[in-house]
């Protein structure tokens, strides 16, 4: 039987979470994940202040369907009274959790103070978390980090710590700093830090492909539970790998024609989510597409190809012809 772990007030299963993901972990990529086993998913960044000032895409980013849940709402930003404001709206949502992010490296979210920003400022970084406890009541709040700024600003335990005395319910580390990006490994030792730091949950990021490597965040760092990012790509069996380990189930991996069919079944979910005309949500398509091709003979060729798609019919003809390149090559598996 899988081991659970509880934030607040939900019970969550100990296999593996989707990780938050701006212009990818969209509505169609959370039911995908969900639909082969994500333990949780949780919203793409929703800037707080853009939210308080005006709605124009709020119900898109903070809506909730049932199939998503466990769910959170993410929030982003540096002044406590625009966090507390954002939590007020997004409670009308009805979230699981409520999620900080205080990980995002890009320069636009750190040059506005927000994102991993604050982790060069705890006493900001301490007053924003609680101003979310405060306004979020009864729903729990956790914080999303970094190991620290730079290499020589390892500051994720006592920052853990003192979100922890902010209220936070968890923490998710990413074991990178700021300055890696997304570049060289996650330093596991880190997440194992923060777990003897604090006595809530810790969920632990970076690196996490399939279920090896998921059993390696576990036993390196302890961690209640593992969450993946860009190891889903094109790869939502890797939560039913896990998952299925963890039931003592067996697991079977998707064939190159499975993967194709799971392919066009995830941009036909895009379409039909989307407001826009065909052509238009092929492009939010498109990097998709490419993703479930990797790894295969000729799949570099393909997915330049999947750059140009504009039709749902373009979709099934190359996943066809894909599919026919890989049988005559011997690597349907």
């Amino acid at each position: 039987m899988t081991d659970t772990l509880r934030i607040g007030n939900i019970t969550i299963p100990k296999t593996a979470a989707l990780a938050p993901m701006a212009g990818v972990a969209d509505r169609a990529y959370r039911l995908m994940c969900r639909k082969y086993g994500a333990a949780m998913t949780v919203s793409e960044m929703v800037s707080a202040k853009g939210i308080v000032y005006s709605d124009r895409k709020t119900a898109e980013l903070c809506t909730i369907t049932e199939p998503e849940r466990p769910m959170g709402i993410q929030l982003f930003g540096s002044e406590p009274e625009f966090m507390e404001k954002a939590v007020d709206i997004v409670l009308e949502y009805c979230p699981d959790f409520i999620d900080i992010n205080m990980g995002c490296p890009v320069p636009k979210v750190v040059g506005t103070g927000a994102g991993s920003a604050l982790m060069k400022d705890i006493d900001l970084a301490s007053a924003v978390t609680a101003s979310v406890v405060k306004a979020a009541g009864d729903v729990p709040v956790t914080v999303k980090m970094r190991s620290g700024w730079s290499a020589d600003s390892i500051i994720a335990p006592e920052f853990a710590k003192a979100m922890e005395d902010a209220g936070a319910a968890a923490v998710a580390v990413h074991s990178r700093t700021r300055d890696q990006f997304y570049s060289g490994y996650a330093d596991y030792s880190v997440i194992a830090a923060v777990k003897q730091a604090v006595k809530i949950p810790v969920i632990g990021s970076g690196d996490v492909t399939d279920l090896n490597s998921c059993l390696k965040m576990y036993g390196e760092t302890g961690c209640d539970l593992a969450m993946i990012g860009r190891g889903s790509y094109g790869n939502p069996f890797v939560f039913q790998e896990i998952a299925a380990h963890f039931a003592g189930e067996d697991y079977t991996p998707p064939t190159v024609e499975e993967k194709m069919e799971v392919m066009l079944e995830h941009i036909r979910l895009i379409l039909s989510l989307s407001a826009k005309p065909e052509e238009f949500a092929m492009h939010e398509a498109r990097k998709h597409a490419a993703w479930y091709m990797n790894g295969y003979y000729g799949s570099a060729k393909f997915r330049g190809r999947c750059y140009q798609l504009e039709t749902y019919a373009q979709a099934q003809a190359l996943a066809e012809e894909f599919t026919s390149l890989q049988r005559s090559r011997g690597t349907l598996c």
